[in-house]
């Protein structure tokens, strides 16, 4: 698929900046809560007992971390979702004109 990545420079030119740079933050967000749900697992089976857990604390603020965690993943490039919902976005915005 030639058009999975979507950069500033194979946006078609109709498109307004506003618009692509707001699909590209809606498209990120969805990428971080996907790769959030993906995480969670991994850190459910973890126990919070001492001498190295962190106890009610962690548990209650483990949530926070995976979703930090996935935020941080998709500054670093993610896994490409935000790129095809991007392209997709810019897809049914091509047939609705």
């Amino acid at each position: 698929m030639s058009d999975a990545i979507v950069s500033p420079t194979t946006l078609p030119p109709a498109t307004p900046p506003v618009v692509t740079a707001r699909m590209r933050e809606t498209a990120e967000q969805f990428e971080a809560s996907f790769l959030s749900q993906m995480l969670k697992p991994m850190f459910e089976g973890l126990s919070t007992e001492a001498p190295f857990g962190g106890g009610e604390a962690e548990g209650t603020w483990r949530g926070f971390l995976v979703d930090a965690m996935a935020k941080q993943a998709v500054r670093g490039g993610g896994i490409g979702l935000a790129d095809q919902v991007v392209a997709q976005m810019l897809k049914m915005q091509e047939q609705g004109q």
